[in-house]
Order: structure tokens, then sequence, then C-alpha cells
């Protein structure tokens, strides 16, 4: 058996062909498998997302369970901190200002998401359609607004609903039609969400559209082929299979408008009818930093939290069900 080998060996050698490694020598190419470098590389990103997500959860979940009194009776007493177990949950839900900052935010929720994510999608399938010229340019211009910073934003959408000087209600003026109320009880609603499609539809238009180039090319060429058009193309073809980006665009925008803030508290200044506890946040941030109540503000923030996750979580359940009963 060993001749046997030997000889196979020479005759490859001879004829310029190399002879296989030996077992052991195959087996050392292999990874060990108790590396530590995957640990390593994601190790840097364990530890801001522990310093900046878990640590600051866990306080604001401890600190819900405390409360400020006062011990020995009356305005006189000793203030101390003691444990209350869910009393400050209990008093959330009897919190008024954060019940009607909830109904003003499903208000402005129902008027920005469907704009946010229609215009993104109808901008990116008009950018996807053959022959469109300036396609980059059009991307761009579209993203562009994404870029600037809400604060800067609103502060600058403020200026352009001031009746002194919004140039809107300058040409309304100019036809006897009288000012516009951007920021009164009627239009609100209304600009608050025009700041936020204005700035969002770019990044979901992006999305989107990065879907949709995934699209075999042949399958749009076979549909062009059997007589199609472009608006059946885009409306039984391209839409349902850009359904995940949608998805995810969706979950993008009804976390944004769930986490409303910086655009009321700029344009505040400039109407009575943005109040301080116009959102839930802006009430979170009035008992935690003007009065100085930092155990409700943290049972407040943490049941905005879960109902954030519940919205979501809501949200995805209803997706995947509908698209398993479009499978069927």
């Amino acid at each position: 058996m060993t001749d046997t080998v030997t000889s196979e060996r020479a005759a490859g050698s001879k004829l310029g062909g190399a002879s296989p490694p030996p077992p052991h020598h195959r087996g050392r190419l292999r990874p060990r498998r108790g590396s530590i470098a995957p640990y390593l590389f994601s190790a840097p990103a364990m530890v801001l997302y522990a310093v900046f997500t878990v640590i600051p959860l866990v306080y604001a979940i401890g600190t819900s369970l405390f409360a400020e009194r006062r011990i020995g009776g009356g305005a006189l007493g000793t203030p101390s901190t003691v444990f209350v177990w869910f009393d400050n949950y209990t008093s959330v839900f009897d919190d008024s200002r954060l019940l009607d900052g909830l109904g003003r935010l499903a208000i402005y929720g129902m008027v920005a998401v469907p704009l946010t994510l229609g215009l993104a999608l109808l901008l990116a399938l008009l950018l996807d359609t053959p022959g469109v010229r300036l396609r980059s340019l059009g991307r761009t211009a579209i993203f562009i607004p994404y870029a600037v910073p809400g604060v800067v934003a609103a502060l600058m959408w403020g200026f352009m609903y001031l009746a002194g000087t919004s140039p809107f209600s300058y040409a309304t003026r100019s036809f006897g039609w009288g000012d516009i109320q951007f920021l009164g009880q009627s239009g609100i609603y209304a600009s608050m969400a025009n700041i936020t499609v204005w700035g969002g539809v770019g990044f979901n238009m992006l999305v989107i559209y990065t879907a949709l180039r995934g699209i075999p090319h042949e399958l749009l060429e076979a549909a062009r082929m059997d007589g199609a058009n472009e608006i059946q193309i885009a409306l039984r073809i391209k839409v349902p299979l850009v359904g995940p980006a949608l998805i995810l665009t969706a979950i993008f925008a009804l976390l944004g408008s769930l986490q409303l803030y910086g655009e009321p508290l700029m344009l505040k200044p400039l109407t009575n009818t943005i109040s301080d506890s116009w959102v839930p946040l802006m009430s979170i941030y009035q008992d935690a930093f003007v009065l100085g109540n930092l155990h409700d503000a943290a049972a407040a923030s943490i049941v905005l939290a879960l109902g954030t996750a519940v919205v979501s979580l809501m949200v995805l359940a209803m997706v995947r069900v509908s698209t398993k009963r479009g499978m069927r």
C-alpha cells in the first residue's frame, strides 16, 4: 500500500502536477473556532450601545419608581426620596396634559405620515421611469432638505408662516384675500406636518428608489413586451416588489412622528396656538427641567417609549398578516 502511494506521488511529480497536501496541512488552513476577533470588532459598538442606551434606560426605570415626599408632616417636613412602586405610572395616565398631547400627536401623524410616504413613493417611481432626464440632479435636489437640521428648517418655515414675513400671505394680500393663518388653530397641524414632510421625503425616497433599482430589468422588459404601460408596471410590479422598503420607511416615519419635539418648540414663540405641553415630549421636558419633577418625567418617558415600541410591533404584525394573505 505504501509503495502504491509513493509511486502515485512520483508519477504526479513527473507529469508536472502538484500532489495534494497531507491531511494535517489542510487542517491548518481552517480558522480556529475559539477566535475572539468577532468580539473585538463588535466591542466598540456594544460599549457605545450600553453607555448611551442600556444605562440611561435602566437609570430612567429606576428613577421612575421613586418620588419626592416630605416626611414629618406639613410644609415643614423633611424632603426625602421614597420608593413608591408604580404610583408615578398611574399619575401619567391621569395627566390631562399628556393625554391631550397624545391626541394632538395622533392628528399630526395622520397628516404627516401618509404625505411623507406617498410623496416619497411617487418621486421614486418618477425617477425610476425610463427616459427621465437629469435623474442624478433630481435625486440630489430632493434629498438636500433632509440634510438641513430640523431646528433650522423649523425656523426657516416659521418666518415663511408669519403674516409679516410670509411670501404666501403677501401674495394673498395682493389679491385682497387677507393673510393665511398658517399658525392658527385651523392650520397648525398642516403647517407642522409640512416641515416634517419637506425634510423627510428625500430620505424615504432614496430608500424606495434603491429598492426599485434592485428589481430585475428582465422582468420589467417582459411586462413591456406584453403591452403594459409604465403606470401598470408601477402599480402591479414595482410597488408590490418594494414592499419591504415601504414597510421600513413607514416605521421610520411613524417613529419620527412619535418623537416630534423640535418643530413645535421652535414655532412656539411665533404663535399662541402651541402651548408648553403641545406634544408629549414637551410635557416631559417641562416636568423634568422646568418643574424639577424628574420622577414623573422618567415614568412618562418610559410609557412613551413602550407605546412607541408597541405601535411599531403592531405595524409589523399587520404587514405580516397582509403579506401572508396576499401570498395565498
